[in-house]
């Protein structure tokens, strides 16, 4: 009996596409679960000094710019300051992120399926846009408690302005005292209102940056880290000049005192009335300043362990 002999070359061809078809179809989900939470790590570290001015400049009319809140802060609280409420993201980063970016992996997922795509087809534009916005209803859920104590950190008063707490625990604490458990959901629709549009912007401009900076020889794994910071930091610039106003009115709803708002609706129309449209675009300056570092850190993070896992398993 007569056996064929097989190349080398050809068998090591079959096991690289085999080995290439199981990432891409069995584990991508855990990666992108993984991967979202490092680089919500990794954004949050790098950002967290300009959000917290950001918050304090949409909760207040005492600063005049981005510089004047800057310059008050650190007077007030020192570099110590910056960093007021950072522990709560930082530990609710790896989860939300994490789910965040699930969710837009379940979301690409579910445009194969519809579609009746292979794992490795590329989606078109608009498919990776639904996506985006996909992935924000399940991120909703974790970030709008988070984003409540955050904000009541930030905007807190050490030198006794305001209600100061020892910590993220205390004030979750707080907030239940004053307000019930209910109050630590205070403006999740807001939240939505804010992520839906912001990650159609925030995915939809990383995907085309990318691919833009990317070499169309340079195969789908080669891609620059000059090209993923770039793009990631220009994704997070598009999300925040998409997503600021809903931002402002979230800010204003979980910093006010319990009771005084029924509703985002409620907050729109007295700064309308009381303050005029500009208001809503209050915090513009740092919220953008903190986007491209936080948003390149949190890509580069997502794509660096993405490559680690894949090399792993």
């Amino acid at each position: 009996m007569s056996t064929t002999e097989v190349p080398a070359d050809s068998v090591q061809v079959v096991v690289k596409k085999e080995e290439q078809q199981s990432k891409a179809s069995g584990t991508s989900g855990v990666k992108s679960f993984l991967s979202g939470g490092f680089g919500g790590m990794c954004l949050v570290a790098a950002g967290h000094p300009l959000d917290l001015l950001k918050v304090r400049m949409q909760t207040s009319t005492e600063y005049k710019s981005t510089l004047d809140c800057f310059r008050k802060t650190l007077a007030e609280s020192g570099i110590r300051g910056m960093y007021r409420g950072m522990a709560a993201p930082l530990v609710g980063a790896t989860p939300v992120f994490a789910i965040c970016f699930w969710g837009y992996d379940m979301g690409q997922k579910i445009m194969r399926r519809v579609y009746n795509m292979s794992p490795t087809d590329k989606l078109s534009t608009n498919q990776i846009l639904f996506a985006g916005g996909f992935s924000a209803i399940p991120t909703t859920a974790l970030m709008a408690p988070m984003e409540r104590i955050k904000c009541t950190l930030q905007v807190a008063s050490g030198s006794g302005g305001g209600a100061a707490y020892k910590g993220p625990a205390d004030a979750a604490l707080g907030i239940i005292r004053t307000g019930g458990v209910r109050s630590l959901f205070k403006g999740t629709c807001a939240t939505l209102l804010r992520d839906v549009p912001g990650s159609v912007a925030y995915f939809g401009a990383y995907e085309l940056i990318k691919k833009a900076l990317t070499s169309q020889s340079a195969g789908q794994g080669a891609i620059s880290p000059a090209a993923i910071v770039t793009a990631g930091g220009l994704a997070g610039m598009a999300n925040w000049a998409v997503a600021i106003p809903p931002d402002v009115l979230k800010s204003r709803l979980q910093t006010a005192p319990e009771g005084k708002y029924s509703g985002v609706r409620q907050v729109f129309v007295e700064m309308m009335r009381t303050e005029g449209a500009g208001a809503l675009f209050r915090g513009m300056g740092p919220a953008m300043l903190r986007a491209f570092p936080a948003n390149a850190a949190c890509f580069l993070g997502v794509e660096l362990s993405l490559q680690a896992m894949n090399r792993l398993w």
